[in-house]
């Protein structure tokens, strides 16, 4: 925010800059004076010494003798010179000009002036003390120095009248600077929140394409190993089976960058405002679980699929999307731990009572495979689940098998 972009908001011409005492400016160094300060310093040395004269003047007709009007400009001329350091040392320039107006009335106008520096450069405290004792110097010139064209009464309620006048100017152009530098702030912390809000969806973002890209490759891939490695530990297997592993191997790949591309696909799509785009939305629901269960029980698995859930047409898109990769991912850590087991899939619930996700595997005969990376996978479905708003467990059976159960909310 600066002056020539918001010229409207600055004080008027008679202000000054924003000290390093507003809200703000502690610690800062004070600016180089500007054309602008150039411009305003030497409006008000004019006009105090303008003022000054002409109280000068009233006192020279008020029938003072010439030694006591010398004496009279010199200290306005004093007094409006001192203004320049208005701005470094405005608490000592007031109390200054407020005892030397006490007795020269030329002081008077540059007294106003370091009255309204006063006010716009410190708090109210100094201000008001200063501005009391410059109400008693009013009071102590009607009296010292009276003018023969007003009573004293009025010459004091005429001080005082002044005195707040440019007081409560001053505090006025304050309270609108410290407004301006409280906006200016609130809009830099804007900012900064909007830029860390950003920055948060963003490696929210990468989060979710690491999830997804998990979900959807690695039940892919880990068909592809079980096939290939099935063709190089039996080369001498009959052509026939050999074929069918090869089409199952080139179905996979197929199936792999398609679930790619789709993914690919949501990346550049707007999001729909539900976490997934609509390319997953339309394919990875419940619909595809006997699919599902096809590759793996091609892969060699036996899976047996009991799906009880009352009206599948009816199931919310996430709520299936996130079914489908509790299930996913279930069968694809059987495969990979507990090779040649059986395993049971089996779905459950209805509107209002949820669906239940269960996935079963016996215990491994042999030892089982230690697969690097493992357990990343239930730790992005446990959290899938949980900001789906159901929950998810896993752990060893009492048997030796594993178990992976899910609940999921489905709502009426």
């Amino acid at each position: 925010m600066t002056r020539a972009e918001y010229p409207w908001l600055l004080p008027s011409v008679m202000a000054d800059p924003p000290d390093p005492d507003l809200p703000g400016r502690q610690g800062r160094t004070r600016p180089r004076r500007t054309v602008r300060d150039w411009v305003v310093d030497t409006f008000v040395f004019l006009a105090a010494a303008l003022i000054g004269a002409l109280a000068s003047d009233a006192s020279a007709q008020a029938g003072n003798s010439e030694a006591v009007v010398l004496a009279d400009q010199l200290l306005g001329a004093v007094a409006c010179c001192a203004l320049w350091v208005r701005r470094r040392a405005p608490v000592a320039l007031a109390a200054s000009l407020v005892a030397v107006s006490a007795v020269a009335p030329a002081a008077g106008g540059a007294l106003m002036l370091g009255l309204f520096s006063l006010a716009v450069h410190r708090p109210f405290r100094p201000v008001a003390v200063i501005g009391v004792l410059a109400m008693v110097s009013g009071a102590v010139q009607a009296l010292v120095r009276p003018d023969p064209s007003a009573s004293f009464l009025i010459s004091t309620v005429a001080g005082v009248v002044l005195v707040l006048l440019m007081v409560g100017w001053g505090m006025l152009v304050r309270a609108r600077r410290q407004l301006v530098l409280a906006l200016r702030e609130r809009a830099r912390r804007a900012e900064a929140e909007a830029a860390l809000r950003a920055e948060q969806a963003q490696r929210l973002a990468r989060e979710a394409i690491a999830r997804e890209m998990h979900d959807v490759l690695a039940h892919r891939l880990t068909l592809l190993s079980v096939h290939a490695g099935a063709l190089e530990f039996r080369p001498d297997a009959p052509p026939a089976e050999v074929g069918r592993a090869a089409g199952v191997i080139r179905d996979s790949a197929h199936e792999a960058l398609q679930d790619l591309r789709q993914i690919i696909g949501v990346l550049r799509a707007p999001d729909d405002g539900g976490g997934d785009g609509p390319a997953l939305a339309a394919s990875h629901t419940l619909y595809p679980l006997g699919a599902l269960v096809g590759e793996s029980r091609e892969a060699g698995m036996r899976v047996t699929l009991d799906n009880t859930v009352t009206d599948p047409d009816g199931v919310p898109a996430a709520t299936g999307r996130t079914a489908y990769r509790i299930a996913q991912e279930g069968l694809t850590n059987a495969r990979k731990h507990a090779p040649g087991t059986d395993v049971t899939l089996s779905l459950s619930g209805g509107p209002g009572e949820g669906i239940t996700v269960r996935v079963d595997n016996e215990a491994p005969a042999g030892e089982v495979p230690k697969v690097p990376g493992s357990g990343q996978g239930l730790i992005g479905l446990t959290e899938r689940a949980t900001l789906a708003g159901g929950r998810l467990e896993h752990g060893v059976r009492g048997d030796g098998g594993f178990r992976v159960r899910a609940w999921l909310p489905w709502s009426v």
